[in-house]
């Protein structure tokens, strides 16, 4: 399974794009880091992931 590209760079792009279409337009982004993280375990990966940032 690969990453999906699109989909990823633009996250990274424009990452509100995300809380808007969940409904939460106003979430404080500086909380928040967007990786694409990979499971060691047999083709298990997940494209994106939005995380708290510590601190927040």
């Amino acid at each position: 399974m690969k990453t999906d590209t699109l989909f990823y760079e633009l996250i990274q792009e424009l990452p509100q794009i995300f809380f808007e279409l969940i409904g939460k337009p106003d979430t404080n982004l500086s909380a928040y880091e967007f990786t694409a993280l990979e499971i060691k375990q047999q083709s298990f990966r997940l494209d994106g992931l939005f995380s708290t940032v510590e601190g927040f």
